[in-house]
Order: structure tokens, then C-alpha cells, then sequence
């Protein structure tokens, strides 16, 4: 695929915590303000959190983390939703671990996580390679774009 943009992830990992804890080891997660499993995909998570708040001003206050929410009736769960001011879906983010190729299939759930929540742009990465996009509800269509925008408070 094309349009990918390119973020450097990994400066961000001495911003990570790392804590053993019942016999595994455990990242922090400064929304949660919990230690979850280290896992290829939470570090992604946790990675991507630190850029969104050191690198785009968005504030930790104002984003939800592996929340529930209904897809067809079935439950499911994204990984980071965030706010604007106006307490609004603004920008939701799909990651997976970095062995995992992002698809059709990855854009295909996000999409599908974005229906009740309609934000103004999408994220999907693996911590290697990243796509966003932003929505235009009026014309159905969304258009790639080179970066993630820096956090706005409100429409």
C-alpha cells in the first residue's frame, strides 16, 4: 500500500515503564494508569500514546483506551479513541504488533469500530508502518494524508 507515513516510534521507548509484577513482566499504561502484559501489540499501544501526547499535544486526559463498544451487535474493543474539547470522538487509532501486516482487514475494522463513533481521522499502525486518514462523512470518503494532526480542541 501507499500513503504510509512515516513516525519514529521508537524515540519514544525510553518513555516506557516496564515492571515485573506476578511473575511477568508488565508495561504502565499512564492513561489507565495501570501495568498491563508486555505484549508486541501494548508496546505499540503504548508507544503510539507517548507520541500522541509528547510529539502532538494531545492530553491523556482526553483519550480512552481498549474500551468496549458494539459492532453489529457484537462486542468488540479499540485500542485508543481521543476526544476533542467538546468531549467528541476526534481521532481513533488501530495497532498492531509489528509483525502483523497492516491490510484491508486492518482497515476494514477500524472502519467498522468508526461507524457509531464517526471521528474526523483514523490511525492504523504497527509501530512500522503507519496510515491516517481523514473522514469526510458528507461525501463518504476519506483521504490519506501525511501526517497525524496535532491535537484540536474542537470543531
Amino acid at each position: 500500500m501507499t500513503n504510509s507515513i512515516n513516525i519514529d516510534f521508537l524515540k519514544f521507548q525510553e518513555e516506557l515503564v516496564f515492571k515485573k509484577m506476578e511473575g511477568a513482566v508488565k508495561i504502565y499504561d499512564p492513561v489507565r494508569n495501570n501495568y498491563f502484559v508486555n505484549g508486541p501489540e501494548e508496546v505499540v499501544r503504548q508507544l503510539v500514546i507517548q507520541y500522541l501526547i509528547k510529539e502532538r499535544q494531545y492530553n491523556k486526559n482526553w483519550m480512552a483506551i481498549e474500551k468496549m463498544l458494539r459492532v453489529n451487535g457484537l462486542p468488540k474493543r479499540f485500542d485508543i479513541l481521543v476526544y476533542n474539547k467538546n468531549t467528541e470522538p476526534y481521532l481513533l487509532v488501530e495497532c498492531k504488533a509489528p509483525t502483523v501486516p497492516i491490510s484491508e482487514d486492518t482497515f476494514r475494522q477500524i472502519a467498522a469500530y468508526n461507524t457509531s463513533l464517526q471521528v474526523n481521522f483514523l490511525l492504523v499502525t504497527n509501530g512500522i508502518i503507519s496510515y491516517c486518514c481523514e473522514m469526510d462523512y458528507q461525501r463518504q470518503s476519506f483521504e490519506f494524508i501525511g501526517e497525524v494532526p496535532s491535537f484540536a480542541p474542537a470543531n
